[in-house]
This record gives C-alpha cells, sequence and structure tokens, in this order.
C-alpha cells in the first residue's frame, strides 16, 4: 500500500510539474488562487454558515490564505519532491485514503462566487484530486458580496437562492434567470424546497448526463454542462435519463447541439428583409434550372380557414402558391384543430413532406421538437423572430403599412385625438403603434393617439369612443378579397350617426412570400444557409407580401399622399424609424441620424411620446391571452417560467 502511495505521489508530482510549466509559458500564475488577495480591498456583505457540504472538487480552484501555497501547483498537485516534509505528508495521507480507515475529516474552505478556497486540508484536497474523486466533504463558509446590478453578482445572487432551494453545487449557469428555468423544467415551484430524496435522483441524473455531455463539449467549452441540460429539457423528460444508455443521449445530444449552443450564446437571429429572388445571379438562375423539380409541402392548421381569418388568409396563400408553382409543388393539408402540431408534423412527414408551412405562431415549439427528430425537413413557422435552430420563421413588417394608416389619421382627425386597439404586447406590436403615432405626427404635428388594449378585458372601442376618439385604427390585417365591416378591421371614421367609413385597410398576401422562399429552394439560395442556424424571413411592402387598400370615401388629395408614401415604402426609400425618437418620459431612443435595425424595431418595448397609453403588464392580462404573451411577448424574458409536469 506504501508502494502505491509513492506511485500516486510520483504521478501527482508530474502532474503538478506540467501544470507549473503550462501556466509560466502563458504567463499566468502557477500556483492555486488566494482568496485574501482575490478579494483584498473588497466589501463583504456578509458571511454565511453552510455547514457540511460536499464540494464538488472541481470548484476548489485556491486557497485562503498564502501560507504554504507555493508546494502546490494550481490544479493542487504538489510541486515539492518526495523526500520534503510536504511529501512525506502527502504520502501518509494517501495511506489513510487507500486503507479502511479512509480520509474522513471534512476540510475547512470559503466559498465566494461559487468557487472554493481551502483554510485548512491543502494535502487532502491534493490527495483527493489526484485520484480524480468527485466531491470532498467540507465545513463551508460563504462569503457574500454586495449586490449590484452587475450580470454576474446578479447570476451569483440567483444561484445563492437556487442553493437555498436545492443545497447543490456543480450546477453552473452563466445567464440569469437559467436556475428559475431549471426549476421549472423539473416540475417545481418557485419556492419549492428540494427533499433529500429529489436532490439524490437529480444528482445521479445530472452526473451522468455531464459525463455524457463532456464527449460533446469539445465544440464549444464555454457551455456548461447545466445550459446543455436545460436545452434538452425542451425536448426529453428528466425522468428518461434512467432508460438511456450513453450512446443514446450522445446521439440526442448530437441532434440538439447547435439548438443548445443557440440557446447558451443567444446570438442576434439574422433577419432577411428582402426576398433572395430579387437578386438572383446568373448562376442563382441556372442553380434553379438544375434544382426545379418537385417538392412535397404541408401547411399546418390550428383553426378551420372556415371560421378563422388568420388562417382564411394564409389558405388563401397556399391557393396562389398552387397556381403560381404549378406541377413543380404538390402541397397537403394538415389539419391540427386539436393543437397536437408535433403530431400533425409527423403525419406530414410520413406523407412525404419535405417542406412544412406551420401557420400559427404557437406552432413554433413543437417544430422545434420535428426539426431535431426531422433534420431532414425544412420547416418555417409563421412567427417573429424565435430562436430555434433548425427552424426558419417569417412574418411581415406591420409597421409600414401602420405609419401609412397613421398620415391618413392624423389628416383626418384634426385637433381631436386619434385611438388605437392592440391586441397583445408582443414582439413587433409597439413598433407597429409607434410606426401610426409618428404617420400621424408628420401630417398633424399636435397628434395624439390613445391606445387601449383588447388583452386585458372591458370594450377598448367604446372608452375610445367614449373618450371623444372619432378617427380609429382598430385590428391589424385581412387577405385579400376578404369582406369585414370597417369597426373590426383597419382605419374608420366614426360618423355622428354611430356608424363608420372606411379609410385604410391593410392586406396581406401570404402567397406571394411562399412562392418566394420556395424559389429559394429551387435557386438553391436555402441551402446557401447553414440548417443549424436560425434566420427570420421579415419581407415588407417591398416583397409584395403587405399592402393596404383606401376606403372610397377617402378625400382624393389625402389617398395621393398615401400612394407617393406607398411608393416610397415599395421602393425602400421610406424609412419611418429614421427620425428623433422620444418615448413616454422623454428619453432619447434615436437622434434620427441612423434607421433603427430590425432587431431594435422587433423587440421594441417603449412607445412613443405622443401616444397615451402603456403597455399592460402580464398580471393585467386575460388568462386566454397569457400564452400569447409568454410565448411572444416583448418581456417573454422576464417572466418567471412556467411549472412542467414533475420530473423528479
Amino acid at each position: 500500500m506504501h508502494n502505491e502511495a509513492l506511485e500516486q505521489y510520483s504521478a501527482a508530482l508530474k502532474a503538478g510539474q506540467r501544470y507549473y510549466k503550462a501556466a509560466v509559458a502563458r504567463g499566468s500564475s502557477p500556483y492555486p488562487t488566494v482568496l485574501d488577495e482575490l478579494t483584498q480591498g473588497s466589501v463583504a456583505n456578509g458571511m454565511a454558515d453552510l455547514g457540511n457540504v460536499n464540494v464538488p472538487t472541481e470548484l476548489i480552484v485556491g486557497t485562503k490564505s498564502a501560507g504554504r501555497t507555493f508546494a502546490l501547483a494550481g490544479n493542487f498537485m504538489p510541486l515539492l519532491p518526495v523526500t520534503s516534509e510536504f511529501g512525506m505528508k502527502w504520502i501518509a495521507l494517501c495511506d489513510a485514503h487507500l486503507s479502511e480507515e479512509g480520509i474522513r475529516d471534512p476540510i475547512k474552505c470559503y466559498e465566494y462566487f461559487g468557487r472554493f478556497y481551502v483554510q485548512e486540508g491543502n494535502k487532502r484536497v491534493s490527495v483527493l484530486k489526484s485520484y480524480d474523486a468527485p466531491s470532498i466533504p467540507a465545513i463551508v463558509t460563504r462569503i457574500i458580496p454586495p449586490y449590484s446590478e452587475e450580470e454576474h453578482v446578479r447570476l451569483y445572487y440567483e444561484f445563492m437562492a437556487f442553493y437555498a432551494l436545492s443545497r447543490l453545487y456543480g450546477v453552473e449557469f452563466r445567464r440569469t434567470g437559467d436556475y428559475a428555468r431549471l426549476q421549472a423544467a423539473l416540475g417545481f415551484e418557485p419556492d419549492h424546497v428540494w427533499t433529500e430524496d429529489e436532490r439524490r435522483r437529480f444528482s445521479s441524473g445530472f452526473s451522468f448526463f455531464k459525463g455524457v455531455y463532456e464527449r460533446c463539449s469539445d465544440r464549444n467549452p464555454e457551455i456548461t454542462a447545466a445550459e446543455a441540460l436545460l436545452g434538452w429539457l425542451d425536448l426529453y423528460p428528466f425522468s428518461s435519463l434512467r432508460d438511456l444508455t450513453a450512446t443514446q443521449l450522445y446521439q440526442q445530444l448530437d441532434k440538439i447541439w447547435p439548438d443548445i449552443a443557440a440557446r447558451a450564446e443567444s446570438a442576434a437571429i439574422p433577419v432577411s428583409t428582402v426576398p433572395e429572388a430579387k437578386g438572383q445571379s446568373v448562376l442563382q438562375r441556372l442553380r434553379r434550372v438544375a434544382h426545379a423539380d418537385r417538392i412535397e409541402i404541408a401547411f399546418l392548421y390550428a383553426f378551420d380557414p372556415e371560421t378563422s381569418a388568420w388562417t382564411r388568409a394564409h389558405d388563401e396563400g397556399r391557393r396562389y402558391l398552387e397556381q403560381a408553382m404549378g406541377e413543380h409543388v404538390h402541397i397537403q393539408i394538415q389539419r391540427a384543430y386539436n393543437h397536437d402540431y408535433l403530431a400533425a408534423i409527423e403525419r406530414a412527414a410520413a406523407d412525404g413532406a419535405k417542406l412544412i408551412f406551420a401557420t400559427t405562431p404557437s406552432m413554433a415549439a413543437d417544430c422545434r421538437k420535428a426539426a431535431t427528430l426531422h433534420p431532414e425537413l425544412k420547416i418555417l413557422c409563421c412567427a417573429l423572430s424565435q430562436p430555434y435552430s433548425g427552424v426558419r420563421t417569417y412574418y411581415t413588417r406591420n409597421y409600414e403599412v401602420k405609419f401609412l394608416a397613421g398620415v391618413v389619421a392624423g389628416i383626418m382627425a384634426g385637433k381631436e385625438p386619434i385611438g388605437y386597439v392592440a391586441n397583445y404586447p408582443i414582439q413587433g406590436v409597439p413598433a407597429e403603434i409607434n410606426a401610426f403615432a409618428l404617420g400621424a405626427r408628420s401630417t398633424n404635428p399636435e397628434a395624439r393617439v390613445l391606445l387601449r388594449w383588447t388583452c386585458i378585458g372591458g370594450d377598448p372601442v367604446q372608452e375610445l369612443l367614449d373618450s371623444g376618439v372619432r378617427i380609429l385604427s382598430n385590428r391589424d390585417v385581412i387577405r385579400p378579397g376578404q369582406t369585414k365591416t370597417a369597426m373590426e378591421l383597419g382605419t374608420y371614421m366614426v360618423t355622428d350617426d354611430g356608424g363608420s367609413v372606411p379609410l385604410v385597410t391593410p392586406l396581406w398576401n401570404w402567397g406571394r412570400l411562399y412562392e418566394q422562399i420556395v424559389n429559394s429552394i429551387f435557386s438553391g439560395a436555402w441551402a446557401d444557409i447553414a440548417r443549424s442556424k436560425s434566420i427570420h424571413y421579415w419581407w415588407g411592402m417591398d416583397s409584395g407580401v403587405i399592402d393596404l387598400s383606401y376606403g372610397a370615401a377617402l378625400p382624393a388629395g389625402v389617398r395621393g399622399l398615401g400612394e407617393i408614401l406607398r411608393r416610397g415604402f415599395a421602393s425602400g426609400t421610406i424609412r419611418p424609424f429614421r427620425l428623433e425618437l422620444r418615448d413616454q418620459a422623454g428619453n432619447l431612443r434615436s437622434d434620427g441620424s441612423e434607421a433603427l435595425s430590425p432587431e431594435q424595431i422587433m423587440k421594441m418595448d417603449w412607445l412613443c411620446d405622443n401616444v397615451e397609453g402603456e403597455i399592460p403588464a402580464f398580471e393585467k392580462l386575460l388568462p386566454m391571452s397569457r400564452d400569447t404573451v409568454r410565448l411572444l411577448g416583448v418581456y417573454r424574458e422576464s417572466l418567471p417560467p412556467e411549472k412542467e409536469a414533475p420530473q423528479l
């Protein structure tokens, strides 16, 4: 046994010397970090006695004070010869570890920002680390830093809250909110205190997951195992870890790795604002001829087109596509009126579909699952910029027609306030409200826009009429040829007898978008973008996917001005957000020297200074509105996650 301890010291010494030389070569300290030096001059917010804790050895990174630090390399392997006093004591401890007695006494250490610094027991740590022990018993004192809005401090405070519930170290995130997301993903309420059995089952499953994950992590070593687990839990229940082999789990991680990376990196999604077909080169046209054959397409409907104007608009787009592409497309309709979208995609794939158009934003999560299960499918979901790899999203720049509607409303309103009815506080809607308000101001500098919402109950139209409004913008967009009363859609004027006169009605033409997406597949442009990357098609009036019509009663001069501006949008020369912009609090949001970027417009969560009203808080929304806002809301990242079904 003693000989084994000598051999272990020799191996540990070599590991320490390698670490020392590598650290010196890269210009960093070759010794363990010293907490006293790290915190010198820092102010603590207090200390907390955590008692006996099994500390993950990988999180032990330093010592409390300098002391005998020079006997150890930064990896806690020895640097002194075997004949030194340190070496002899190390070997004696190793003998004890190899005996039935073992190393029993806990070390004493301090925890600071989730890392541990040894006060007593450096040699015990060194011996156990040399044997790759997963954890070491310790008596831990936590040093609590003062709270601040710095990201790493906020994240650490979230970890402390998580630790108070779970009593777990080693679960590490780099983004605020992820500890709460994990708690919810495991089926726990936000304040649920874990039982010993829950802690044991999670630790066992997470240890298995982490071991397999480390085989994938060389692709992006900054992604933590906990971040990978959170991405995996979007698709698979934690309980399934019990039944998976390491090979099966590796295959699952391999499939969803792009999504894991996208979640962890939170990178902005590329936005396509102009259809590819507009700038086709000769080479692309030749590629289209070479690839043009026939493609099987599935349209997923969440509602019956006979009763849903939204689905009816997309169904008109389907018909347009069939006419435009002829024999090059074969289209199937998958009805998912029970909202089991994943099953509908499975049916579509079984029936030979290669391209899926999911026509409702609520389908986004199941589209992501389907993209993981069927990487051969091309899947698009009609939603505003959902960050899922393997799934592309598409929508229209509604704010362009809202600006034109605002121009007309400003002229027609005179000195009276203008009403605006919005549906949900989701991405893109504040931009539409602000574009309308800016359009009204462009023709009426004193224009005030009174904002109301359908998602919080009451009768928003009647409230606006009672406030003296006679020019009102109601719901957003209809399909070409659809007949609706002016009081239901578009911007209209209320007459003295309570009737209404339509002024401007926006129109969708989804078929133009579908045609151009299919053309991009035939031309090869689709394949030029890596499958693992998300992309959002956000097209406007210049692509023909959105337009507007004028009411017959609109004065000719106003119609003429509208047409001039409409042509400006269609040619791409008018950009309503290249202005000096101030919010309701008077803060300068843009000096007008540059137009806002697509991402700034999509994620706009403020209102212009001539808008009277507010973006409603989540708590004020009707229950039926909350799922939509949770999925697409302007403040979705700040919402507490919904608890899943029990997982442990």
